[in-house]
């Protein structure tokens, strides 16, 4: 990791110094002035990289315990199957749950995670983020420990009333799970921009370790409550150590200085904001904290652009992940090895996106270009549409409208989903990391707040149109 000296800092952001071309959009994030500390007041260094290393975890803790709740398929397949003698009635809504778990699940996370999005927007002013991070942390965890519980506990006998427990846990975890992630995301616009990566990187982390456990429990092939068992408590203990982590995080030096109070947001008005961090500016509000909502508007018109190619990354990406790519197959698969059956979607598709994904987040540590007014990141997000075509042309099975295989190999997949993660992580994490910076500080939170919206959006966008998709080929 580069020493932060090797940086130039703005008062909301960090950027590495390149060349001429791309002064620029280096400009664009000094829009108000350098980082200038208050006499007296110096910046202090990061030690061990402690404040680095607690954004990453918290990135990890944010998302682990979901990506358990969903990569645990068999376990709710095994759950919602295990009814004891059921009346014929009663068997085909069995069937009907099982058929349409996932959908249902989907539909209750997005809806959740939605409302749950305003609602922060609306409370950023309101609720102080110490409350929001560690109430929604404090729930997230008790769900999880009811999950814990249910594991081990004989269902068979309740099993419609097990699904209605589990699609309202999933409910409450993805909305309190997007309240975390977006306000800790927020808070993050405060730091130098490495932390906001380093809060990113995390997320694909919690990707990558269930990709992997996944991939264990597969080849032990031990009983099913067993692994969810440990899936459940891995993310217990993980979240009751981001709640230690939170707590530790104002302790240290260098969190402090940038978690100094910034100017109330009421003086927000278009160019002519004062500099956050100027040597005539307070190191506290000067006044009572203002209850008013975020003014949205200049929020929108700053990151237009940004969250453009949020919302589009994200759609493309969910177009393809996990929709099609879970369903190309190996040309081999006649061959009984286990390689191309049992393990060559999750190794191909779960663990090689998520690790490229986190990859390509990572690089972001290190090079920080196109810039956020630059032309050439839309460019290359657009770009990224040409992904939908040779995704389609692999071993994509069933097939019923779309009969030509063009790429008749698996290192095709194997590539396009490299190229699919890497873009995806290395695109994503500029455009998240740029929108907050871009900003005044006193909307960074609110800021973080609207790029996890676009974010959400892409998303959803992308999951309804993937069952298009799908019917085209």
């Amino acid at each position: 990791m580069a020493s932060e000296d090797d940086f130039h800092h703005s008062s909301n952001s960090t950027y590495r110094t390149a060349s001429s071309s791309l002064r620029a959009d280096q400009e664009t994030l000094l829009e108000k002035l350098l980082d200038h500390p208050p006499p007296g007041l110096l910046r202090p260094e990061d030690r061990f990289h402690g404040t680095y290393i607690i954004f990453f975890s918290l990135g990890i803790g944010g998302l682990l315990p979901w990506n358990f709740f969903i990569t645990a398929k068999e376990y709710w397949v095994f759950k919602l199957r295990n009814c004891s003698n059921p009346a014929s009635g009663e068997e085909s809504v069995g069937s009907d749950i099982l058929n349409y778990f996932e959908s249902y699940l989907t539909i209750a996370s997005t809806v959740s995670s939605v409302l749950c999005l305003m609602a922060n927007f609306l409370l950023v002013n309101r609720v102080p983020i110490r409350v929001r991070v560690l109430a929604s942390l404090t729930v997230m965890l008790a769900i999880f420990l009811v999950m814990t519980v249910l594991v081990k506990v004989d269902t068979s006998s309740w099993t419609s009333g097990f699904f209605a427990v589990t699609i309202i846990c999933m409910a409450i975890l993805s909305g309190t799970s997007t309240i975390f992630n977006s306000s800790v995301f927020g808070m993050t616009g405060s730091f130098p921009m490495r932390n906001s990566q380093a809060l990113i990187s995390g997320g694909a982390m919690g990707g990558t370790i269930s990709a992997v456990a996944l991939l264990v429990d597969l080849a032990a092939s031990s009983d099913v409550t067993d692994s969810t068992l440990a899936f459940f408590l891995t993310a217990d203990v993980f979240l009751g150590l981001c709640v230690g982590l939170y707590l530790l995080l104002p302790r240290l030096e260098y969190a402090r200085f940038y978690l100094r109070p910034a100017w109330p947001a009421h003086v927000f008005s278009g160019e002519d904001q004062a500099p956050q961090d100027s040597p005539s500016a307070p190191l506290a509000a000067p006044g009572p904290r203002d209850p008013s909502i975020p003014p949205l508007r200049p929020i929108l018109k700053r990151t237009a652009g940004l969250g453009f190619c949020v919302v589009y990354l994200f759609f493309i990406t969910s177009l393809v992940f996990p929709a099609i790519a879970t369903n190309i197959e190996s040309l081999d698969k006649g061959s009984g090895s286990p390689w191309t059956t049992k393990f060559f979607v999750p190794l191909t598709t779960f663990l090689l996106f998520n690790f490229a994904d986190l990859c390509g987040r990572q690089v972001t540590a290190w090079i920080q270009v196109p810039g956020p007014r630059s032309k050439v990141l839309p460019g290359l997000v657009l770009l990224r549409t040409c992904l939908l075509p040779l995704f389609m042309l692999c071993n994509y099975q069933p097939r019923v409208r779309l009969r030509t295989v063009l790429f008749r190999s698996d290192l095709y997949p194997v590539l396009f989903t490299s190229l699919l993660g890497l873009s995806n992580g290395y695109l994503s994490t500029l455009a998240l990391m740029y929108g907050p910076k871009i900003v005044p500080r006193e909307l960074a939170e609110a800021t973080g707040v609207v790029m996890s919206f676009y974010l959400c959006l892409g998303l959803v966008l992308g999951s309804a149109c993937s069952a298009l998709l799908v019917h085209l080929i």
